[in-house]
């Protein structure tokens, strides 16, 4: 039988013996710790001398590759030297594997997951493949390497700060010279003043980050607060310490050490079986060894839910002041709207134009049924519509552009463009092509979800019958049929509706999404017209899909009474000054949405928990972890259209409100468009004639 005995600097409270097999051969396994003490742990290596055919090193540092530095840690090589005869081994080969294999598991596992994500590295140094596997996915890396050395309270940003980082202190970190000058420090009254501000420093560097990579003791004196909804990368988790991180609410735990017997051990100890077993140094251990053995064993990286499932997804959106009343209403522009003389909002509203984009709102609390969560931000460009439509598209799309990069550096994993920034140019095609992430108009769901809304108005006015399988028992119209969105909703339609009618001045294109509609919905009854008037009087429903801005494409006052129109067109198709003519007919610009969740953020001109369908659509790919360009351009699929509305039923979107020109419609609204339109339907009274005098 061969025995390793791993030496550990913790605490010999954690002492244990087992024996168990190994690559075919029996093992006994002694853990020995030594509280601490590095001449202890001297002894204790002197005493296992004879019997041990392999030795681990435990809770005492590697030597370090950072770049091109090779760092020799001396209390390491001290006890190194301690027994020269035998393989010595802190795990360093075996540990690299597996530490940088836990990473591209987890990445391969749940796609996508490290895409941007904010990493915290509390050691760096110790950490380096971990952190180069991540640069692969991510910018967003910061050391705490500085605060851990020196007390210092600076986060190192990137691989090369940190390669130069070491390349500086390496010289003289483990000096004597170094050593005594740290402790004179630590005891040093200003220093415990700042140990405060350190402390609280790395707090908010915790919570700020999204992955933390640190071992378990690293994170004691870290409460909720900072670690609700982190993914910690570590090794060694035992029971103990998933039960504390479950106390601290830790969405997710990627473990890389191995397991021998039904319990974590440190890659000391299976580097020095490796080693015994083999009968070579650590040295002589190859990349072949250790495949080998990984393969043989079953070893892989552990993703462990500390609670349930839980996953937590970023995404940023794009939002930008609708109209210089709004200016007026944000401070401290507001304030300068009571005291300034007419005409300078003017100037103020051509000036906001120029600013930089910055965060509006940090979205919380949205969850999905599944354990899917998202945060995010509302990102804001100053531009109203009328400064937006005044410039050139290059204009928006450089502050769209840094948009995007401050998305990519608050951890985002996609964006989404609201209101007018997705109109401009080539609907965020151009955008999508130079942002550093992916990137949608939401275009998918704003469709989806005004048809949604329609089909619940017109339940709600309650003049047509809706069957149990969710078909309206009337005629319904699509107003610019052949254009891109026109042909998604005239699909959707012909399922919804038992009789449907396409108007577009293009014959051909006409027949052609006749014989398509036909062809995918038996059953369906579709009609074909070159214009829209000739057949309005007739419909229980219109959905207006034109590109003709500022063209009248339908006179209102031969709507029937009671009809829901759909507006879907951006711009709108029909204008204010129509809707105000006819109060028995109700308009539709979109479809709200419910978010799932509790959710926290900012107003945005709608109630709690609602969002624009359009801001729905960028949740809803962040829940599903689809970080990919969906909805850009003006052609919409409508593949997309449904696949986003399944999508948005499996994560627990549900439709909240129904909003015209004016606003959220409340039951009052759809109360006055059934009466009014009950009071049309009435016959109208002969006139009386006064009887001829004789």
């Amino acid at each position: 039988m061969k025995t390793v005995v791993s030496v550990s600097q913790g605490s010999s409270e954690f002492d244990y013996q087992l024996e168990t097999e190994f690559l075919g051969q029996p093992f006994r396994v002694i853990r020995l710790g030594s509280d601490g003490d590095l001449e202890r742990a001297e002894s204790i290596l002197d005493s296992v001398r004879e019997q041990a055919d392999a030795i681990g090193l435990s809770m005492i540092h590697d030597h370090y590759q950072v770049g091109k530095e090779q760092i020799l840690h001396p209390d390491t090589a001290r006890l190194e030297d301690c027994i020269p005869d035998k393989p010595v081994t802190t795990g360093a080969g075996l540990r690299g594997i597996l530490q940088e294999w836990a990473v591209r598991h987890t990445q391969s596992e749940l796609g996508h997951f490290f895409d941007n994500a904010r990493i915290l590295c509390f050691n760096g140094q110790a950490s380096y493949r971990i952190a180069r596997a991540l640069a692969e996915h991510t910018d967003n890396l910061f050391f705490a390497d500085p605060y851990t050395d020196f007390g210092v309270p600076y986060l190192l940003t990137s691989l090369s700060h940190l390669e130069t980082y070491t390349r500086i202190t390496s010289p003289f970190m483990y000096r004597p010279a170094a050593a005594r000058a740290v402790e004179i420090a630590l005891h040093n009254p200003l220093y415990r003043l700042a140990e405060g501000m350190v402390k609280t420093s790395l707090s908010e560097a915790v919570e700020s980050a999204h992955v933390i990579v640190a071992s378990i003791a690293d994170l004691e004196g870290m409460g909720q607060k900072q670690l609700d909804g982190k993914t910690i990368i570590t090794s060694r988790v035992t029971d103990s310490a998933l039960d504390w991180l479950k106390a601290r609410n830790v969405a997710m735990v990627v473990d890389y050490s191995p397991w021998l017997e039904g319990r974590p051990v440190g890659t000391n100890v299976m580097e020095a079986m490796i080693s015994a077993s083999l009968a070579r140094t650590p040295e002589q251990l190859a990349a072949d060894d250790y495949l080998s053995v990984i393969q043989k064993l079953g070893i892989e990286p552990r993703i462990i839910y500390p609670n349930e499932y839980r996953r937590v997804n970023r995404f940023a959106f794009v939002i930008h002041p609708l109209s210089q009343q709004y200016l007026t209403k944000t401070p401290p522009l507001d304030w300068i709207a009571e005291v300034s003389p007419k005409g300078v909002m003017n100037l103020v509203e051509k000036a906001i134009a120029y600013t930089p984009p910055f965060i509006y709102s940090k979205v919380t609390g949205i969850a999905s049924p599944t354990g899917d969560e998202v945060e995010g931000w509302l990102i804001t460009v100053g531009g109203t519509p009328k400064e937006i439509m005044a410039h050139d598209p290059e204009f928006t799309y450089k502050r769209l552009l840094q948009a995007a990069r401050l998305a990519r550096k608050l951890g985002a994993q996609v964006m989404g463009l609201g209101a007018f920034t997705k109109v401009v140019g080539d609907a965020g095609i151009t955008v999508a092509k130079r942002a550093p992430l992916p990137i949608t108009t939401g275009n998918s769901y704003s469709a989806s979800g005004a048809l949604w809304a329609a089909h619940e108005a017109v339940k709600k006015i309650g003049r047509v019958s809706v069957g149990k399988n969710g078909k309206m028992a009337g005629k319904a119209m699509v107003v610019g049929a052949t254009g891109a969105i026109g042909s998604v909703c005239a699909r959707l339609l012909a399922k919804a509706v038992d009789e449907i009618y396409l108007a577009a001045p293009e014959p051909a294109k006409l027949l052609a999404l006749k014989e398509s509609i036909e062809s995918e919905t038996p059953g369906a009854i579709v009609h074909i017209a070159g214009s829209a008037n000739r057949h309005l009087a007739d419909m229980d429903m219109i959905v207006t899909a034109t590109s003709g801005a500022g063209k009248r494409i339908l006179d209102i006052m031969k709507v029937k009474p009671g009809c829901v129109i759909t507006d879907v067109a951006r711009p709108l198709d029909i204008p204010a000054e129509d809707v105000a003519k006819r109060p028995d007919v109700l308009v539709i610009e979109s479809g709200e949405i419910q978010l799932p969740g509790h959710v926290r953020m900012k107003d945005i001109g709608l109630p709690e928990g609602i969002a624009y369908a359009c801001l729905a659509e960028t949740i809803v790919l962040a829940l599903e972890g689809r970080f990919e360009n969906f909805t850009l351009g003006r052609n919409i699929e409508w593949e997309k259209v449904r696949e986003i509305y399944k999508m948005g039923l499996k994560h627990g979107m549900k439709l909240a409100a129904i909003s015209g020109v004016n606003g959220v419609f409340s039951a009052e609204d759809f109360d006055r468009v059934r009466t009014l339109a009950a009071e049309k339907d009435k016959p109208a009274k002969a006139p009386l004639r006064k009887k001829a005098k004789v």
